[in-house]
């Protein structure tokens, strides 16, 4: 049997072994498939798919999980936490701060990863050794979640699957997107970066700016792009109604007791009535396909904090 033959053989025995459901995680994508047109599933592509795959960001690999891939997953980075799986495959480091010795180390057929993945000089390696090395384009938006879907199912052979739990992932969007456009108070919010070093506050530009905009608020601050350190006169100037912050940040600043301890906060209006709201980092920032269920929640909670 010719090389090629017997190699795709052995990818389709692989593909069938994880292509039967696996609990709650999986339910979401054949809830889809019946929703898809005839012609979209007979006309997915039939692109070449990987058997060793590095997945670089929590989100995509979230997506592995969801087409039932996992089977085909030798690697992640350390922001994959989701699902707990993830948490015990083996990891390449942190997505910006990649080696080329750690990912080939693995011997992997492809590695995804988003255009935040890093160094390029180490990816350029990578794909130097023949190794395929597909970018999702880090937008901030709605689409940048769907290319992750995309990108994962045709990467893994899982075309069909992909547009199955998109199409749930579109209407769970759209319910959520509708909930939020009814709401008549658009709090000011303020996002405090606190994971390592000194705190910074999210400007435009951020993931954390998309997040207050797509669940209903207002960036309370809008002079600058990207991150910068927290200042009295930044929060005066801000006046954010709520803060926002992840669990592992409030945990780096020894908890929300020595959070509120910091005299900056005391200047601003969420100060008075303790108004925080904190979620999982890879939750809240991931852009994955848990990002309907949370700006869910943090529209709600940002509601009910700022009531």
């Amino acid at each position: 049997m010719p090389r090629d033959s017997k190699r795709h053989l052995q990818q389709g025995a692989l593909l069938s072994r994880h292509l039967a459901p696996r609990g709650a995680l999986r339910r979401q994508v054949l809830r889809g498939l019946g929703a898809l047109p005839l012609g979209a599933v007979l006309n997915a592509s039939a692109a070449p798919s990987a058997a060793r795959i590095v997945s670089l960001g929590g989100a995509l690999t979230e997506v592995v999980y969801l087409l039932g891939a996992q089977g085909q997953l030798v690697g992640t980075d350390t922001t994959s936490l989701f699902p707990e799986a993830a948490l015990k495959t083996a990891k390449v480091g942190y997505m910006r701060q990649l080696s080329a010795e750690g990912l080939l180390s693995l011997k992997p057929d492809a590695v995804v990863g988003t255009t935040e993945a890093g160094p390029p000089v180490v990816l350029d390696q990578v794909r130097s050794a023949g190794v395929r090395v597909e970018l999702v384009k880090a937008d901030h938006s709605w689409d940048e979640v769907r290319r992750k879907v995309a990108t994962v199912g045709r990467v893994t052979g899982r075309e069909r699957e992909a547009q199955a739990l998109q199409a749930d992932l579109d209407a769970q969007w759209a319910r959520v997107q509708q909930a939020v456009a009814t709401a008549t108070r658009r709090p000011r919010a303020l996002f405090i970066l606190s994971h390592g070093g000194s705190p910074m506050v999210a400007g435009t530009g951020t993931a954390a700016d998309a997040l207050i905009r797509f669940a209903g608020g207002v960036n309370a601050i809008t002079q600058f792009a990207g991150y910068r350190p927290l200042t009295a006169e930044a929060m005066a100037s801000a006046a954010p109604q709520v803060l926002l912050n992840s669990t592992q940040g409030i945990e780096a600043l020894g908890g929300e007791a020595a959070f509120w301890q910091r005299p900056e906060l005391a200047l601003t209006p969420a100060f008075g009535r303790k108004a925080l709201v904190a979620m999982e980092a890879s939750h809240l920032l991931g852009f994955g396909p848990r990002l309907p269920g949370a700006v869910q929640e943090l529209h709600a909670r940002m509601q009910a904090t700022t009531a």
